[in-house]
């Protein structure tokens, strides 16, 4: 089973207490498709969400054997989406390029690996669209499509709102966990099948045997498939 890592994220509960949180979509996708789940838990005692980029203090040499601790459980790392990227989050994806482990960047997570290896600088940028939201259920920017591409032709349309973006991603893993439980009902199906067939060859051949005056036994195992 192949063991995934994913760095928990930040956020706030309602009455404004910091949290770190796995997102259930993200979890389920991937265990869906047959990952095991390790949770990478921040290392530094602070609340994340509440410390700004600047503030952040270096990562201790304890810090730092905690973060390799954790990449020696996992065999690949996924950076989901969120509202903010932290010197904690950089360090994490260099070392993760340096030991070579396979690393996926979903969302913000993509962001934090477009910035590798280079001076992170957050800006404020003035637009109509809010690139400042902390609930990953109010997010409002849209998803544009690569011309050409296999989702483009599949989609026919160029950009998404984040509405119909999360419609759409539920509607394949739907699609796929009832592939999947049709996949194990015929399963389930050919087993009966190769049962009773069995068992059919099983009986001409004792049938046979007896007809020619044959003196011998066959193991039921031999044709069991359970």
């Amino acid at each position: 089973m192949v063991r995934i890592g994913i760095p928990l994220k930040y956020s706030h509960l309602e009455d404004g207490r910091c949290i770190l949180y796995l997102g259930e979509k993200v979890r389920q996708c991937f265990q869906k498709a047959g990952a095991f789940i390790i949770p990478i838990v921040q290392v530094q005692p602070l609340d994340y969400a509440d410390t700004h980029y600047p503030d952040f203090p270096k990562l201790t040499k304890k810090e730092k054997e905690e973060i390799e601790e954790y990449l020696n459980l996992v065999d690949g790392v996924v950076f989901p989406g969120g509202f903010k990227i932290t010197p904690y989050d950089q360090y994490l994806l260099e070392r993760c390029v340096e030991r070579d482990i396979p690393t996926l960047g979903i969302c913000l997570g993509m962001q934090l690996m477009s910035s590798y290896g280079k001076k992170f600088q957050v800006e404020k940028i003035e637009s109509d669209m809010n690139h400042f939201q902390e609930k990953d259920d109010e997010l409002t920017h849209v998803v544009a499509t690569r011309k050409d591409s296999l989702l483009d032709k599949i989609l026919e349309k160029d950009e998404y709102t984040f509405e119909e973006k999360k419609y759409i991603i539920e509607q394949m893993l739907e699609v796929e966990f009832r592939i999947s439980q049709k996949d194990t009902e015929n399963k389930k199906y050919r087993l009966k099948i190769i049962d009773r067939v069995s068992m059919i060859i099983l009986t001409v051949i004792g049938f046979l045997a007896v007809i020619l005056g044959a003196n011998f036994r066959l193991p039921l195992s031999a044709f069991h498939s359970g």
